[in-house]
């Protein structure tokens, strides 16, 4: 029987063994596996300034859907953080242009960051399993511990009291004030655009900002005349509504205008339209009759070039004295000489129309006299000239006295008049003293009597005075 037990107990120890052994080679199985599977995974190593609190097992998420974890988290040379990303394989690979952001879930807690994934565009080449990203395309995440301690005391206890004010303000309606927050996000979003705008045209916005107070300047130096304006645009207001009433009744009246309007040129489309075989009938008249005057025009607009210029140099060309402009510029003086009255040759004279002004006014009334002997006048060259003659030079006049100093006898012919006769000769040809002769003298006496005449019974002449002769 001892044999037997120890045949059963030795059978029972080899089954253990058979059973650890089988035991043991499904885990190193399993673990191969494991690794094997592990070591198919997506790895992506991304550089930041600081792992702001960021854990191993945190979640990488791409639009709030986690992707991946954190796997390792090690210091680089240069005091780094350097992150180890594993990315499932339905997000692998990453394109080029992607952006890694550590942010935080809530600010309740120390271990709830995660990397938030900004995928590149579809044109970015893929990032290879193992690669990087570089701190340009990464951003830390802001701890609020570090935004308050660039605050001084004065200002944290300033900060703390407004959120207690906050704090304070929502009691009670604490479901409205998250509901209203979830609004920050896009706001802050915007802001953050506007102000990355603002940062990279920073040039424009000096610019802009020096301008701006030269403006300023400017303006508040014409304050005055800005004053005025701003009362002048008062005034014009007030005026306006003081005919609020007029203003009404037009702004009554503008529909029914813009109606009749509207009418009006629905009707001058149809007059257009009516205009149309005017026109049609127009374009032979224009083709046939305006081209060829217009052909014609065209050398006389040639030839009238050297007019057109010498004309321009009458206007206006180099020397003193010689156009039309600085005639023009002399006109002020020739003025002065002509109205003003100066001191001239040693005392106060008007000027030189005054002065002929004067003149003619005095002597209007020898003129006067004289102007019912133009018939006369114009009698005596009829007599002694030829008068109204015209030739290429214009009208002339030629007038000459002659007297006769030969006489004519039968037996001897023409004989000069002996020196010692002539004053007698004279004398019976001339009756002299004749100065006072009425208008119309000159001629023989007509039968009605209508010469010579006296302008008026009072006028200074002597009707007796005629010509002598029969």
């Amino acid at each position: 029987m001892a044999a037997g037990a120890a045949a059963e107990g030795a059978g029972r120890q080899r089954a253990r063994s058979i059973v650890v052994a089988a035991v043991a080679l499904v885990a190193a199985v399993a673990a191969t596996l494991f690794l094997l599977a592990d070591g198919e995974r997506y790895r992506v190593t991304a550089t930041f300034i600081t792992a702001s609190q960021l854990v191993k097992g945190n979640e990488v998420r791409v639009a709030g859907e986690a992707v991946g974890t954190v796997e390792a988290i090690d210091l680089t040379d240069d005091s780094q953080a350097s992150v180890k990303l594993s990315i499932d394989e339905d997000f692998a690979p990453l394109r080029q242009g992607t952006r890694a952001t550590i942010r935080q879930a809530s600010l309740s807690g120390v271990a709830n960051r995660y990397i938030d994934l900004q995928l590149g565009g579809a044109d970015g080449g893929p990032i290879a399993d193992g690669g990087r990203i570089g701190t340009a395309r990464t951003e830390a995440n802001v701890e609020i511990d570090q935004l308050f301690n660039t605050f001084d005391r004065e200002t944290r206890v300033g900060v703390r009291g407004t959120i207690a004010l906050f704090r304070d303000f929502n009691a009670g309606r604490e479901d409205e004030a998250n509901a209203a927050l979830r609004y920050l996000s896009p706001s802050l979003a915007s802001s953050s655009r506007l102000f990355r705008e603002i940062n990279r045209n920073t040039p424009d916005l000096e610019r802009f900002i020096v301008e701006t107070s030269e403006l300023v300047t400017d303006v508040a130096a014409r304050d005055d005349e800005l004053a005025g304006l701003i009362s002048n645009l008062s005034t014009a207001m007030g005026a306006l509504a003081s005919r609020r009433d007029d203003l009404g009744d037009a702004f009554g009246t503008l529909p029914s205008f813009m109606r009749r309007a509207n009418t009006t040129f629905a009707n001058l489309r149809a007059t257009l339209d009516d205009l149309d075989p005017l026109v049609e009938e127009a374009r032979p008249v224009v083709r046939d009759r305006l081209r060829p005057l217009f052909a014609q025009l065209r050398p006389f607009a040639q030839g009238a070039e050297p007019t057109v210029r010498d004309l321009s140099r009458t206007i206006r060309q180099d020397g003193p004295g010689n156009d039309l402009v600085e005639f023009l510029r002399a006109q002020p003086p020739v003025d002065r000489i002509a109205n003003d009255t100066a001191e001239r040759n040693g005392r106060e004279r008007p000027g030189a129309f005054a002065e002929t002004r004067g003149a003619l006014k005095g002597a209007t009334p020898q003129v006067a006299y004289f102007r019912p002997y133009t018939t006369d006048l114009i009698g005596w060259f009829d007599d002694f000239s030829s008068s109204g003659v015209y030739d290429a030079l214009g009208g002339f006049s030629r007038s000459g006295l002659q007297l006769n100093q030969f006489t004519f006898t039968p037996a001897a012919g023409f004989l000069p008049v002996p020196p010692q006769l002539r004053d007698e000769v004279l004398q019976g040809s001339v009756d002299t003293g004749r100065n006072n002769r009425c208008p119309g003298s000159i001629e023989r006496r007509a039968e009605d009597g209508s010469n010579p005449y006296r302008p008026s019974p009072q006028f200074n002449c002597d009707p007796g005075q005629q010509p002598i002769g029969p």
